[in-house]
């Protein structure tokens, strides 16, 4: 009994490890089931938003700027040669570079022997014609006096003949008288006709004569010409460049001498591409008289002259593009011609027009604007300009709010935080500081700049005058006092 009692108690404990076993693994499997079939539960959402600056878009006419590098130079340009060949014997003290001369002023002379003896000759020579001309019509004046008095004598025989005629019929004269009288009669007549033609002759001569009067005239006006060439005078007031004769120099025909300029009549050539070029068309095809400003800066010192489009070149260029543009300056005070400026030009004006920063048009051709939730919006607009770090567009923008700077993070729909500029009350620009330099510091400038051969004369001229004055710009101090390493 005992036996089969712990058998039954061992079978029965058996069987209950067997269930628990059974039960755990259930239990197990069910819970990576679970565990398997649920999803992950996430954190909820949150949407970001992103801090933009935004520009105010105001509607407005605006007179866009083209900028662009032309050169300075005279409108009135004349190379200075010699006519003829020959010596110089007379140098104006003005015939240097930079020399400035008045119109009618003498430059140079050359030898003139040979050219006033020609002159000589041809003096003499009309003298020669004149006197021809003298001989020749009191010639005329004789034949004439001879043809009228042999025509009264061949009358005088002809009724003579007549008279004999009218005897012979009468019977009272005879026939050998009248045919003496014939005779007579027919001399006279081919004595008139000698007489004819001897005026003929001295017609001729008179025509011959004041022919050779007007050619020694002619030889006469080109050896007086050809001695005033031996002069040469300045057309017109300017400034002398590229001289190269001196006294006793032996000149060729045609070879240039010098160049003269008006240094007064300044223009400036600039070239601009074929769409800006049609930008400065009116409505006919012409180009419109727009307004330009040159500027020049050198040493510190910004020259700036105002002047307007006066016409463009008739063609294009070889090996260049564009168009080249030519514009009269006004008043081009320290301007020389040769110098490489800005040239900034007035386009005609656009209308209904809205001037927003570079950085807020999109390569897609659309700006982000905010909607009333402050969220972006793309909207299309028209570049019409590129002003410098600005764009002039035009479309559906007004009045409303843009974003200054895009980014790969915006887009249309992003809820974004706005931040506006302050409004700050306008500034007056600052004037350029003046300093006071004592006697040392001022000569210790004015000799750098003058020992400065790399500065072009005209330029030191302008900065040494500055350096007279009491007060004179910090900014151009600073920069020459650098260079002198001071």
């Amino acid at each position: 009994m005992r036996f089969l009692r712990q058998s039954m108690i061992g079978l029965f404990l058996a069987a209950a490890t067997l269930g628990c076993l059974v039960f755990a693994v259930v239990i197990v499997q069910g819970a990576v089931r679970d565990r398997l079939a649920d999803a992950p539960k996430a954190p909820p959402a949150r949407e970001r938003v992103f801090s933009v600056n935004v520009v105010q878009a105001e509607i407005e006419n605006i007179d866009p700027v083209l900028e662009t590098f032309g050169e300075v130079q005279s409108r009135r340009k004349l190379e200075l040669r010699a006519a003829q060949a020959g010596r110089v014997t007379l140098l104006s003290d003005d015939f240097e570079d930079g020399g400035a001369v008045r119109a009618g002023q003498v430059l140079i002379e050359l030898d003139p022997a040979e050219a006033q003896a020609a002159v000589d000759r041809a003096l003499s020579d009309v003298a020669d014609a004149k006197a021809e001309v003298d001989n020749a019509a009191r010639g005329l004046e004789l034949a004439r006096d001879e043809l009228t008095a042999t025509q009264d004598q061949a009358e005088v025989r002809a009724r003579a003949f007549e008279r004999q005629r009218d005897l012979a019929d009468r019977g009272v004269g005879t026939a050998a008288a009248t045919e003496t009288a014939e005779l007579a009669a027919s001399a006279s007549r081919q004595a008139v006709v000698s007489r004819r033609q001897a005026l003929a002759q001295a017609e001729a001569r008179v025509d011959q004569a004041t022919t050779s009067l007007a050619r020694a005239q002619i030889a006469r006006t080109e050896a007086e010409r050809a001695l005033a060439d031996r002069t040469l005078t300045a057309p017109f007031n300017g400034t002398l460049s590229e001289t190269n004769v001196v006294v006793g120099r032996l000149v060729t025909a045609n070879e240039r001498l010098a160049e003269l300029l008006d240094p007064d009549n300044l223009e400036v050539s600039f070239r601009i591409s074929t769409a800006q070029y049609a930008r400065l068309l009116d409505a006919e095809g012409r180009l419109v008289p727009a307004q330009v400003t040159a500027r020049l800066d050198v040493a510190g010192i910004d020259l700036s002259a105002a002047g307007v489009i006066t016409r463009t070149s008739a063609a294009a260029g070889e090996g260049a593009s564009g168009r080249l543009i030519f514009a009269t300056l006004t008043a081009p005070v320290g301007f020389k011609p040769g110098d490489f400026v800005t040239v900034h030009v007035v386009e005609p004006t656009l209308e209904d027009v809205v001037r927003l920063p570079t950085s807020a048009y999109g390569t897609d051709g659309t700006v982000l604007v905010l909607d009333a939730e402050d969220r972006l919006q793309a909207v299309e607009v028209t570049l019409l300009r590129r002003q410098g770090d600005d764009v002039l567009v035009r479309g559906d923008l007004a009045g409303r709010e843009v974003v200054q700077a895009l980014s790969p993070l915006l887009g249309a729909g992003i809820a974004v935080k706005p931040l506006r500029p302050q409004q700050e009350p306008a500034q007056k620009p600052a004037e350029p500081e003046m300093v006071e330099l004592t006697d040392e510091r001022r000569a210790r400038l004015i000799a750098f700049v003058e020992a400065n051969r790399q500065m072009p004369q005209d330029a030191k001229a302008r900065v040494l005058s500055v350096l007279e004055n009491r007060q004179v710009p910090a900014q151009m101090v600073d920069r020459l006092e650098s260079r002198m390493g001071g």
